[in-house]
């Protein structure tokens, strides 16, 4: 990633960016049912992992006031169940197993969250910062209980305007929020499919922090903006 001279505001992703170190959320838990002693094979849980992504998509399961842990307990929930309905779990385990995969996962959040704070003061200090993310409806619950909402003038989720990633609509509208021109903004996300290319394609600056994603091509593609942590941003802007 190259120096930005004309850098006016930032635009950050949340999930995968700022709470797992750029990791592909997946990762973290099937880290978690491990931990939680379930030894699935790597296919199965992909497979309830969409199941599950497919089923809050379709029905509202998760609320504004859910903060990060009620939503991963919502989540497990339902993976495990699915994992039941393929006679892969017994169902009297879901409750007690869901509940420490998802005390694993937030506590990985808030490990990485607090990582990352001192680089979000740091940005806060020099530029506004607006958040656009794909989430459930509930991201203002989540940051205010890592305390991060504090850094974001706006918020832009896509379950409240009604666009999503990688639509590059939704990067426009945080480039107004911020009221700024793309080549102002820097865009920062751990996507290159739903945040680097999109927000590219408008005209915005973008830094990739790139750690272990969902597919292998993703694993394997590279780009002039990735950075393997939010803190090389602070050598660069």
């Amino acid at each position: 990633m190259e120096n930005i001279e004309n850098l006016k505001g930032i635009i950050f992703d949340y999930g995968g960016t700022i709470d797992s170190r750029g990791v592909h959320w997946s990762e973290v838990i099937y880290a978690g049912y491990i931990a939680a002693g379930i030894i699935v094979p790597k296919p199965l849980f992909r497979e309830v992992y969409v199941e599950a992504e497919r089923e809050l998509a379709r029905n509202r399961h998760i609320y504004p006031h859910h903060n990060f842990y009620d939503l991963l307990l919502i989540k497990m929930r339902l993976e495990l169940g699915y994992l039941v309905e393929r006679d892969a779990m017994d169902a009297s385990l879901v409750e007690t197993l869901a509940e420490k995969i998802a005390r694993y996962c937030y506590d990985e959040a808030r490990k990485c969250v607090e990582e990352e704070r001192p680089v979000l003061e740091a940005l806060k200090d020099k530029y506004p910062l607006v958040l656009v993310s794909n989430f459930y409806g509930n991201v203002e619950a989540v940051l205010k209980d890592f305390d991060l909402r504090k850094y974001f003038d706006d918020i832009i989720e896509s379950a409240v305007v009604g666009v999503r990633k990688p639509d590059p609509a939704i990067f426009r509208l945080g480039v107004d929020a911020l009221g700024l021109n793309p080549d102002e903004v820097l865009v920062v996300g751990d996507s290159l499919k739903k945040d680097i290319c999109p927000a590219e394609s408008i005209g915005c600056h973008v830094a990739w922090i790139k750690g272990k994603g969902w597919t292998a091509d993703e694993d394997a593609a590279v780009h002039p903006s990735q950075i393997a942590s939010l803190a090389e941003l602070l050598d660069l802007i």
